[in-house]
């Protein structure tokens, strides 16, 4: 079955934070999002729903009536998850969020939910699939050009692979990206092709080559209110997921 624009807005879910926050006479622990990723996906057609962190048994009941999925940027995956000592200058682990990302990304694999991983979401992805991560950029790669402190968002350039899902979905093969973080990909994972660079050989995205449509980019395109090729896409697949499900439903 073929999916249109005038099929129903897929519902898309996307990871957030859960940290300690202030709200007026309030301090306390809350789920946060920074609201560039909603309206990423809401401006693209989808609807946005939050899957804040939480018991990963419920991950699979959760992901159920998901059409898509972001994996949202944040603290450092933890590195014993991919067999190594934590260097000094790693985040403290966020084992809640990671064994629900976790969870969550596996259960959107067995059921072919389309999947965008942003940054850190690129990071977990690849470690869920038996990969490693370099831990401190400045020290493996000798810069600190991608993040540069302060909240401000540093620009590189990355280049695309042709031949690529990505190059598709970009119609590019050079552009300038925002990024900020500190670690990146060291050995990918299982069944992940590289499908960007940066000009110091950094992994900066890599897509699924076993059919699964899984996206992953180390920049942060939710802050560039005028490029949402990445999410339109990510809408654009889970429309036609949501409908080939009700296709199969029937």
């Amino acid at each position: 079955m073929v999916s249109s624009a005038s099929d129903p807005a897929p519902l898309i879910g996307i990871t957030t934070y859960l940290e300690r926050a202030q709200q007026g006479v309030w301090d306390v622990r809350a789920a946060f999002l920074p609201e560039q990723y909603l309206t990423s996906v809401t401006s693209s057609g989808g609807i946005a729903l939050l899957l804040p962190p939480q018991d990963p048994d419920a991950a699979d009941a959760a992901i159920a009536g998901m059409d898509g999925l972001v994996l949202s940027g944040g603290a450092d995956v933890a590195p014993e998850l991919y067999g190594e000592q934590r260097h000094p200058l790693t985040d403290p682990a966020r084992v809640d969020r990671d064994a629900w990302e976790l969870a969550l990304f596996h259960a959107a694999e067995r059921r072919g939910i389309p999947v965008l991983a942003i940054c850190r979401g690129l990071q977990l992805v690849n470690v869920a699939r038996g990969g490693t991560l370099q831990q401190h950029l400045p020290e493996s790669l000798g810069t600190e050009r991608y993040r540069i402190g302060g909240g401000v968002f540093a620009e590189n350039e990355v280049e695309v692979e042709v031949d690529t899902a990505l190059a598709g979905i970009l119609g590019e093969t050079d552009m300038r990206v925002h990024s900020y973080h500190h670690q990146g990909v060291g050995r990918l994972g299982d069944g992940l092709v590289a499908a960007a660079h940066s000009d110091d050989g950094l992994v900066q995205a890599f897509v699924d080559t076993a059919g699964a449509h899984i996206v992953g980019v180390q920049w942060h395109p939710e802050e560039n209110a005028e490029d949402r090729r990445l999410f339109a896409d990510l809408v654009t697949q889970a429309r036609a997921f949501a409908a080939r499900r009700k296709e199969d439903a029937r």
